[in-house]
């Protein structure tokens, strides 16, 4: 069984650049042993790694510039790598040993299965939310965040202009189960029958080539969210959206413009599935992406929203 995303590669053109942005953001960098490389880790243990953009090692972009060019995804234990191999065999660029499945999907986008490197992380706490008819904190205020600290990358969200070839390939040789989708324009997936909303989210934009849209990381509770976002605009990281709301997913999100590629966003409160959930499906529009939305984010000094210059 695929249990997440839990390793990303990026090919970037300032590396030094990216660096102080993920450190920034609340990822904590990590001794490596991959030469001319450098390393971050959510708390779980989820890894990201930098690379400059014409390190040979890295397998070709999807799009110019800085951007992600792999994706490891865990599973449970070995035999799955096994079962993996025998449905990607025939896909681009496959290749596999003991330890790993790799191809490319329909996308272009390098993917590579290994056994699962995360952990638990009992210790990881929230107060709970009070709401009418269910008190859930008592006796205790709920947190102020000084800067995020991300639990664990949560999705990826990917441009492609091809969009059924790419669901089909997702959800036929990889398993993965349609939560939502917006009609001809994009699918929300996940890769178990029961977890949260979406691993994997593809977006089709008339015109729009294949590419990254952002990638997604777990924190605590919205106050998280919050904390992370004043955080980032304090640091001069610019604010793509956020705070804001999803209706399609329930989550609370704060997206920041990203030196990697696309956007880096902080989330947390998005649905959890099982397989009696039925898929809706839903015409791409503004009141599926955001029932409220702050643009440009908030100013850490005035905790105002940000005035436009």
């Amino acid at each position: 069984m695929i249990t997440g995303i839990e390793v990303l590669k990026f090919g970037v053109e300032n590396r030094q650049e990216a660096k102080t942005f993920l450190a920034d953001f609340g990822l904590k960098p990590i001794a490596t042993d991959v030469e001319h490389t450098d390393l971050y880790q959510t708390q779980n243990g989820c890894k990201i790694y930098l690379f400059d953009i014409t390190d040979a090692r890295l397998p070709p972009a999807i799009e110019a510039g800085s951007t992600l060019r792999e994706v490891t995804w865990g599973v449970e234990n070995l035999q799955d790598l096994t079962k993996l191999a025998e449905k990607l065999g025939n896909e681009p660029d496959f290749d596999s040993s003991a330890a790993f499945v790799q191809c490319r999907d329909p996308n272009g986008m390098t993917i590579r299965f290994e056994h699962s490197i995360t952990h638990e992380l009992p210790t990881v706490q929230t107060e709970g939310m009070n709401q009418f008819g269910n008190i859930q904190r008592i006796n205790a205020a709920s947190p102020v965040y000084e800067k995020a600290e991300p639990v664990d990358i949560g999705h990826v969200v990917f441009f492609t202009p091809d969009l059924e070839t790419t669901q089909a390939f997702y959800i036929e040789k990889l398993g993965f189960h349609l939560s939502d989708a917006y009609r001809k324009r994009g699918a929300f997936l996940r890769c178990r029958g029961e977890g949260f909303h979406h691993d994997l989210f593809l977006l089709s934009i008339p015109n729009k080539p294949a590419g990254l849209n952002h990638v997604a990381f777990v924190v605590r509770d919205i106050h998280e969210v919050i904390g992370g976002g004043l955080s980032m605009n304090r640091q001069d990281w610019s604010t793509f959206i956020g705070p804001g709301r999803h209706p399609i997913s329930s989550a609370y999100f704060w997206y920041v413009n990203s030196p990697l590629g696309g956007a880096f966003e902080y989330y947390t409160n998005d649905d959890y599935l099982t397989e009696a959930w039925q898929p809706r499906e839903e015409e791409h529009c503004l009141e599926l992406f955001t029932e409220w939305a702050i643009e440009g984010g908030l100013d850490h000094e005035t905790r105002r929203q940000v005035k436009p210059a």
